[in-house]
């Protein structure tokens, strides 16, 4: 239903100030801002944007830390009319400047922690305006000739100087722009999903309502950084579209310092994802870490049994396995509390629908495998300048997630992977990440992943990358999943390597894993 006004900024901010406007709404490891002080910063990042220059629907680029700037500034920019672009900071300079110039940004604004990429991206884009720097660039601001350049401070001062009318939200309308999300290129070039303000306000009531149960009591904790759709739900829609408060860490996520941030911060709700939970359990921190999470979740990718049974055994945790989308701007597939079936990926979240499909898209039989469709209101308008991955991945109200599913018959879905990562060996239908859970079930095995490698014969069989954390041969490996796993199912070959190629957030890139199978294997055979 389409709201004439509706602007999801005022939404989240305005609405709740004005009844918990002394609340903390977000704080980091320096600064505490109240709803009022968000309603007062992002009112003038706002008018600050305006006295740029910029114009209703103008797109601004972020590159920045999980920090207030950042934080203040997407708001604020979708309360002034604007269109918020916040891209990955692991980007170098060429994939940054892709993105700039693919969205047609005129502003940036960037952390100087990313000063060197973001300067060397700003000289590439033409249509760039504007740069405004969270920090000092230093010597890297020389590089940038084609456009003005200010500090964050100076952005918020000049707002501050403006009319009181131009603090105001814009009547954007719920069908307007007001942000746009960049895939994670895990399967491909990224590209932007572009979302409606009401979008927000859809996936804060479906899952941050019905499958969370947020209140306004909650303290928000996310691995996910805010450039990404489960960061920005967790650590931003969520928390401040019931008056909690949103826990922020600027720095990049370790065990050891999120540890020390759920000490310091004191989180009711934690947002991870499977690798960073494995990686909580092969470190040392102390077993009472998460005392005052009363719930965990996660997505991204499939939460093996095993990592979700040792994650409640050592710390206490519950954690919700589900699974959203860029497309989607969250969670559409979830488990819920008290009705966790360890291994799946839930139930459908209140407010979707799921259909499994085969490849001529008649729906498949419950236990039988297919490629996942979701139909839901939250879904993105398409990509931006991309009308044939649009057409493919947006089918009319339904969306092809790409993602093999099983439906079991009490209604729950189990992940078999990608479409494209499915195998078959000995012609039967393997899934890679039932032979991961296997693996990481081993003491030995810290990380690992399922790939297909054509043998002599050019049949795909499946072959294993392992990080390990103590020692283990590749027999015992083979042993090991011929006692729990059907034989055609177990690794062909074991790669030993020190770490899995990941996305900023510790998502697996299964396609990077392919690539690194391919020349560990040409080495082998120089060798």
């Amino acid at each position: 239903m389409t709201e004439a006004g509706f602007n999801a900024a005022a939404w989240l901010v305005d609405r709740v100030a004005a009844e918990r406007g002394d609340h903390p709404a977000v704080e980091t490891p320096s600064q505490t801002v109240t709803y009022d002080q968000l309603v007062e910063l992002t009112g003038r990042a706002a008018a600050g944007f305006r006295s740029l220059g910029m114009r209703r629907d103008d797109r601004v680029v972020f590159v920045a830390n999980d920090d207030i700037a950042l934080f203040a500034g997407v708001l604020g920019a979708m309360r002034g009319g604007f269109v918020a672009v916040p891209i990955s900071t692991m980007y170098g300079p060429a994939e940054l400047a892709e993105i700039i110039n693919d969205s047609g940004a005129v502003a940036l604004v960037a952390s100087s922690t990313f000063a060197e990429p973001a300067a060397g991206a700003a000289a590439q884009c033409p249509d760039l305006r504007q740069v405004v720097w969270d920090g000092d660039p230093g010597e890297h601001a020389a590089v940038i000739t084609g456009a003005d350049q200010l500090s964050w401070d100076d952005l918020v001062a000049r707002g501050a100087q403006a009319d009181a009318t131009e603090l105001e939200p814009v009547p954007a309308g719920s069908d307007a722009w007001a942000l746009w999300l960049y895939t994670s290129g895990t399967t491909g070039k990224p590209k932007g999903a572009m979302h409606r303000h009401e979008n927000i306000r859809l996936v804060c009531d479906t899952y941050g309502a019905q499958v969370l149960g947020i209140t306004q009591q909650d303290r928000c904790l996310s691995v996910a950084k805010l450039f990404f759709a489960y960061g920005i739900g967790n650590s931003m829609f969520f928390p401040l579209s019931v008056g909690a408060t949103s826990v922020l860490n600027p720095e990049r996520p370790t065990p050891t310092g999120m540890a020390e941030r759920i000490r310091t911060g004191r989180p009711t709700l934690f947002f991870g994802v499977p690798t960073f939970y494995a990686g909580l359990l092969s470190s040392d921190i102390p077993d009472d870490t998460f005392a005052s999470v009363r719930l965990g979740a996660s997505a991204g990718e499939p939460l093996p049994k095993g990592v979700q049974e040792r994650m409640k055994t050592r710390f206490g945790l519950e954690i919700l396995d589900g699974i959203g989308s860029t497309e989607c701007l969250h969670i559409f597939l979830s488990n819920r509390p008290g009705e966790i079936k360890m291994g799946t990926t839930g139930k459908a979240v209140p407010g979707y629908d799921l259909e499994i499909r085969d490849l001529d898209g008649t729906l498949v039989a419950d236990g039988d495998p297919g490629t996942l469709f979701v139909r839901g209101a939250s879904s993105a308008l398409g990509y931006w300048r991309r009308a044939e991955a649009t057409r493919t991945v947006f089918q009319g109200e339904w969306l092809n997630t790409g993602d093999t599913y099983v439906r079991d018959t009490e209604g729950y879905y189990t992940c078999m992977g990608r479409a494209t990562d499915l195998l078959k060996a000995g012609g039967i239908w393997v899934s890679p990440t039932e032979v991961e859970d296997r693996l990481l079930a081993h003491d030995a095995i810290a990380e690992c992943a399922v790939v297909g490698q054509e043998d002599a014969d050019g049949l795909v069989k499946p072959v294993a990358v392992v990080v390990t954390r103590s020692a283990v041969t590749a027999q015992e490996l083979d042993t090991w999943c011929r006692e729990g796993l059907a034989p055609f199912k177990r690794p062909r070959r074991v790669y030993f390597v020190d770490e899995l190629p990941k996305t900023a957030t510790g998502k697996m890139q299964r396609f990077k894993v392919r690539a690194l199978v391919k020349e560990l294997e040409a080495k082998e055979a120089i060798s």
